[in-house]
Parts: C-alpha cells; sequence; structure tokens
C-alpha cells in the first residue's frame, strides 16, 4: 500500500495562502486587453494594473492606494511646528536650573550678609556675579535662535543647566550635520577638541575629493574611507557616487523640512541651525562643502501637516527622511504601473515602508509574467518587451470562440438546421449498419442486440459483420475563407471593431483546429486593403490615418488569394457597417463621401469577377440605412451569396453558427456547402 509522507500539515484557509499560478488563468486575463488595443505591452501593463482578480494577487493600482493612504496617515497625525515647542521646552527647563542656582547666589549672600553685617569681599562677589547672571537672562531675546546664540557665550553657575545647554548645542548641531551628512552622532556627542580638529579634516578632504570628481580626476574615495569611514557609523558608503546620493537625500529631506514650515518658522529653524560650531574654520569647511554639493540641487518637497502629535527636531528630520523615501517609492510605482516595468519598483524599499505583505505581493505579480514564459504563452525580447508566442495567439482565439460557445449555450438557436451527416466529421448519436470504408466507431448495445436478434438468446453470443452498428457522423467538406475586416476609422466610433476582431480571432481558431483541412485568410481594408498573417490578428488595429472603405480592393484580394486554393467550396465573409467610400485608379485610392458613382461600379465590378469565380460572399453588416440595405441587396441579388444585419454583440454567434452548419451536407446527395 502506498504511504503518505507523514510531515504533511493541514491548516483552516485564511487567504494568506499562496496558490499556483495557472498560465492558463493569466493569459485569459489578457485576451481582451489584447483584442481591445491590439498591443500586448498595454495589456501586461493593464494586468500589471489592476492584479489578477479572483485572486488575493493585488496589483499596482492598490499597492498605490496603500502608499497613497499611508501618506495621508502621516500628514495628519503630526505637528510639525511643534518641533520649536519642543525646542523651547527643554531651553525654559534648561533656564528655569539657572534661575535657581542664581537665587541660591543671591539669598546665600544676602544671608551672610546679615550675620556678618555688611557681609565679607567673597559674599560680595558672589552676589555680584548672580546679579550679573539673573541680568544677562532677563536681557535674552524672545526668539528661541537668539536666546540659545546668546547663551552660547554665558557662564552658567548651575553645572547640570550648563551640561543640558551642551546637549541642546549638539541636537542642534547633530541637526546641522544630519542636513547633508549621516551616522556622525557619536562624534558630535562627544566632541572633543581632537575630535573638532578631525571633524575639519574630515571635511576639508571631503571637499577636495569633490572638486577632484568635478574636475575627472580620481577622488580617491577609497583613502579617504580608510582615514574616515568610522565617522560615517555602522553602514558607511562604499562609493563616492553612494555617499554623494545620501547627502542627496539628507540635504532633500533637510529642505523638505524647510519647505513645509511657515516663512517664520523657517527662518527661525535656519538661524537655529547656522553656524552652530565654535569654530570659525569647521563653519568656512561647512559652507564650502554647501556650495560644493550645489550640483545635486536638491529641491526637496513640501508637506504640509495638519495633525496635532508633536515631534521633535530630530523626529521631525527623520519624518522628512521617511516621507521623502515614501514619496519616492510611490514614483517608483507609478512609473512601474505606466510602463509595465516592475523592476522599477526598490523591493527593499517597498518592504521596509509597507511591509512583507506588499513585497511579497510584488514578487507575485513578477511571477505572473515568469508563469506565461515558462508556459510558452509569451517570450522576452530584451529591455522588459515581450512578444506573444504563437500558442499565445491560439489561446486568445480559443478564448474568443470560447465566449461566442458560451453565449450560443444561453440562447435558443431558432430555426438552425440540424447536422447533416457525412464520414469524417463529428460523431452523431444516430447509427446505421456498418458498411466497408466507414469509421469503426461501433454503438456495442445495438451491435449486441442485432447479433441477438439474429441468433436468439443464450451464450456465448456470437458476432458477425452485419451485426455491426456503427454511429453516423457528419459529412465535412473542404472549405477556403477570406475574411474582409472593415478597418475604417467609423468601425472603431461605433464600438463595431473590436467584436469583428474577435470574430476573426475565434473563426481562426474554430478552423485551425477543428477543420484543418480547410484554409482561411483574414484582409483587413480601409483606404487600401491587405492581408493579414495569423500571428497578426490579436494586434490588428483599425486605420486613423487614410480615410475610405475600400471594398473594391478587399475582393479583388481576396479573389487572388482563393484562386491559389485548390477545389472546394469558396467564401467570402464580409464584416462592415457601411457603404463602400474608396476605390482603386492606377494603384491609387479615391476617396469619396458620399460614396461617387464610380466607386459603387468599381465595387460592383468586383462582386461580379467573385460570382464568376464561383465564390460566395456572405456579408455581415453592422449598420441598417436604408440606402445600405439597398446597396447590398443588389450585392446579394449579383452574388447569390446572403446578407445578415446584425450587432456587435451577435456578431461572432451569427457568424460562427453559419460557418459551421454550412460545412455539412447530406453523404447521399453528395453536394458541397456553400
Amino acid at each position: 500500500m502506498r504511504q503518505f509522507p507523514g510531515n504533511l500539515r493541514y491548516s483552516a484557509w485564511d487567504g494568506s495562502q499562496q496558490l499556483a499560478l495557472d498560465a492558463a488563468e493569466i493569459m485569459s486575463a489578457l485576451t481582451d486587453d489584447v483584442i481591445e488595443h491590439g498591443d500586448l505591452r498595454w495589456a501586461l501593463r493593464n494586468l500589471m494594473s489592476r492584479g489578477l482578480q479572483g485572486t488575493s494577487l493585488n496589483g499596482l493600482n492598490e499597492m498605490l492606494k496603500r502608499l497613497r493612504e499611508q501618506r495621508r496617515e502621516q500628514l495628519s497625525r503630526y505637528d510639525l511646528g511643534s518641533l520649536f515647542d519642543d525646542l523651547r521646552k527643554a531651553l525654559d527647563e534648561i533656564l528655569a536650573m539657572e534661575r535657581q542656582r542664581i537665587d541660591e547666589w543671591l539669598a546665600e549672600g544676602e544671608s551672610n550678609g546679615q550675620d556678618e553685617g555688611h557681609g565679607n569681599f567673597s559674599d560680595n562677589v558672589l552676589k555680584s556675579v548672580a546679579e550679573r547672571s539673573r541680568q544677562t537672562l532677563d536681557e535674552l531675546p524672545e526668539d528661541l535662535a537668539g536666546r540659545i546664540s546668546q547663551l552660547e557665550k554665558y557662564e552658567f553657575l548651575d553645572p547640570d543647566a550648563q551640561r543640558k545647554f551642551l546637549e541642546l548645542l549638539n541636537r542642534l548641531r547633530q541637526a546641522a550635520t544630519n542636513s547633508f551628512l549621516k551616522g556622525m552622532e557619536n562624534l558630535i556627542n562627544q566632541l572633543s577638541d581632537g575630535d573638532m580638529d578631525r571633524m575639519k579634516r574630515m571635511l576639508q578632504a571631503l571637499n577636495d575629493m569633490l572638486v577632484k570628481k568635478i574636475g575627472g580626476e580620481d577622488p580617491g574615495f577609497d583613502e579617504f574611507m580608510a582615514e574616515f569611514g568610522d565617522l560615517f557609523g555602522d553602514d558607511p558608503p562604499a562609493s563616492l557616487d553612494e555617499l554623494l546620493e545620501q547627502m542627496r537625500q539628507q540635504m532633500a529631506a533637510a529642505q523638505s523640512l524647510m519647505n513645509s514650515l511657515s516663512a517664520e518658522q523657517r527662518a527661525q529653524l535656519q538661524s537655529l541651525l547656522q553656524d552652530r560650531f565654535d569654530d570659525p574654520e569647521l563653519n568656512r569647511e561647512l559652507a564650502r562643502l554647501m556650495k560644493g554639493m550645489d550640483f545635486l540641487r536638491p529641491e526637496g518637497r513640501q508637506y504640509r501637516f495638519d495633525g496635532g502629535e508633536e515631534l521633535s527636531l530630530e523626529a521631525a528630520m527623520q519624518l522628512m527622511n521617511e516621507m521623502q523615501r515614501l514619496d519616492d517609492l510611490i514614483g517608483q510605482v507609478q512609473s512601474a504601473e505606466r510602463g509595465g516595468d516592475l523592476g522599477r519598483i526598490d523591493r527593499d524599499l517597498l518592504e521596509q515602508i509597507a511591509g512583507s505583505e506588499a513585497a511579497e505581493n510584488l514578487d507575485g505579480l513578477n511571477d505572473l509574467l515568469k508563469a506565461l514564459e515558462e508556459a510558452g504563452y509569451i517570450r522576452a525580447k530584451g529591455d522588459n518587451r515581450f512578444e506573444l508566442t504563437p500558442r499565445g495567439s491560439r489561446m486568445i482565439g480559443q478564448k474568443a470562440l470560447g465566449e461566442i460557445y458560451q453565449r450560443l449555450k444561453r440562447q435558443s438557436l431558432g430555426n438552425h438546421a440540424l447536422p447533416e451527416e457525412g464520414r469524417f466529421g463529428e460523431r452523431l448519436e444516430q447509427t446505421r449498419p456498418f458498411a466497408f470504408g466507414d469509421a469503426f466507431q461501433l454503438h456495442m448495445p445495438r451491435t449486441i442486440r442485432n447479433a441477438i436478434d439474429r441468433n436468439g438468446p443464450g451464450s456465448p453470443v456470437r458476432l458477425s459483420h452485419e451485426d455491426f452498428e456503427v454511429y453516423r457522423s457528419e459529412m465535412i467538406t473542404s472549405t477556403s475563407t477570406a475574411m474582409l475586416v472593415d478597418l475604417s476609422w467609423s468601425m472603431a466610433l461605433r464600438g463595431s471593431f473590436q467584436a469583428a476582431k474577435k470574430v476573426a480571432l475565434a473563426l481562426h481558431n474554430l478552423i485551425s483546429s477543428r477543420y484543418p483541412k480547410d484554409s482561411f485568410h483574414v484582409i483587413g481594408f480601409a483606404a487600401y486593403a491587405k492581408a493579414l498573417k495569423a500571428h497578426e490578428l490579436p494586434f490588428l488595429q483599425w486605420d486613423d490615418y487614410l480615410l475610405g472603405t475600400n471594398m473594391q480592393h478587399a475582393l479583388l484580394l481576396a479573389t487572388r488569394l482563393l484562386d491559389k486554393e485548390p477545389g472546394g467550396a469558396k467564401q467570402i465573409i464580409m464584416i462592415s457597417d457601411g457603404e463602400p467610400t474608396s476605390h482603386l485608379e492606377n494603384g491609387q485610392a479615391q476617396f469619396a463621401y458620399p460614396p461617387t458613382p464610380a466607386t459603387i461600379r468599381a465595387t460592383l465590378r468586383a462582386v461580379r469577377h467573385c460570382t464568376q469565380k464561383g465564390i460566395a460572399i456572405n456579408t455581415f453588416m453592422l449598420d441598417r440605412s436604408p440606402y445600405l440595405k439597398a446597396f447590398m441587396d443588389e450585392i446579394a441579388r449579383i452574388n447569390g451569396g446572403r446578407v445578415f444585419y446584425t450587432t456587435p454583440e451577435q456578431l461572432g454567434e451569427y457568424i460562427v453558427v453559419d460557418y459551421m452548419q454550412h460545412k455539412r451536407t447530406r453523404l447521399g446527395r453528395g453536394r458541397q456547402a456553400s
């Protein structure tokens, strides 16, 4: 007995399980777009945009929707102006500590003076220093940047207040540095005289490196990183280009922060971050670096935050980075959706911002293309371009034919003739005695019954050749068909073109798969007529360049093609929505609307030529104007063919049913279908 593996796990379906992709299902989802637009790239782009409907695989459109919603949530969450409140609160706390120490000194001086009369010299000095300090604090400007600038020259009496003020300065220095470099936190937080000198050397080397790069020289990045790489944190850049890109991103984020503030807030923040290092030489190198980075031109973006959650300066800078990355990702997804190139999306960035589910969804979209390629429906042409394979073209035809069959199942076929008996066609349910040369498709119950009727009941039942009863089959005749499809602009304008194109695909699939001995040609006609190859049908488009409906040229071309076919029935199926408005004179199309007598005469001459060749013309018209009906009746009178007036929705059923019915003839009568 076959043993099942013991490590299988079963769980309830929760929608998160990934099902194997069905390439045929994916191809079916593409079909309508290929037929509608005549462009595989467009169809693939639409598939990537909407995803695979009926599955959990979302498209880029849904991805964009969720990213934009994430962006809106961020904007409605934070109050960007609160970063000044955070700094002001920190400074107020420092000033409160310092004032408390000043009050303690003054109180101590007063107490000692009362105890000792006029007080000693040290008490007077203590009191004098405290009074000057209080006066300095009282005279501080109202604006935050001015207060901090004044306090940089102030000698604090309270050591804790001084320590906290240095921490505040380091926060501002870090923010200033983060406007173009990241990863400098440790250096700035522990800034000593030696560190200051090293930072100046690093900035000078970086400036020199930029000058060399602009001048086309070797910038010496490896030597730079060997000396200063430890200043760039745990994830240092691997190349100068990567470093410049990091700097561009940091500068863009800083500029976005500035852009998102009011003019007053922007000026205040610029004052806070300007010249934060108490070293003129270091500040000069920073200014030189900023000027040297002008070629990056990071314009930044503007964000309108309207939430209430407070932010620190550091959090605001980080938020700007996140918003920049989110906007970059949105831009990537938009670009991928427009161009149909999933490679434009940074998967790692998508996973960081939108989570692993979004990244897996992107993998699933890539798998759609792989499934189609592995199944042989499409093949790569390079540069993220694909082309339809013959198998893919057949699949589109099968889908078009299947849709017609489905519509036929849902409606009554009226007085359509019953199938007629033949030798090599589809098997019918009726039976008849076997004759030499018949396909040996025995109806076993009736064969045995014939033997019992002949020999009587009993066993064993002995069969003889006269007992054999076989299924009847349809008589299939060889047919050569030319389908003429009107490609004039009016077909597209009235919504008829796609229906005609779908019918051409369906009939080609029907004939090539079910009637392989038949021949089938497709001719497109507008101002001129041209023969079309089978692989061109999915990409057929109407002619919006030259005006005209040149039935004459189409009929003449069809006659030449059908003349090359061996015996059998020959027919033309013409699909149009209007009378002829163009004909050939000396090889050039002559257009006129309303149709001129010359165009009508030339077209009817072509009809007579077809009739003389024994070619039936069956016309399917998508309009019913009186003039058009009169003209079509004249074609039918000359040729003996039939005219059908139908709609784009019913065109497929009319043509497929008509073709299949007229493929069958009575075996005994031996006539060919017309």
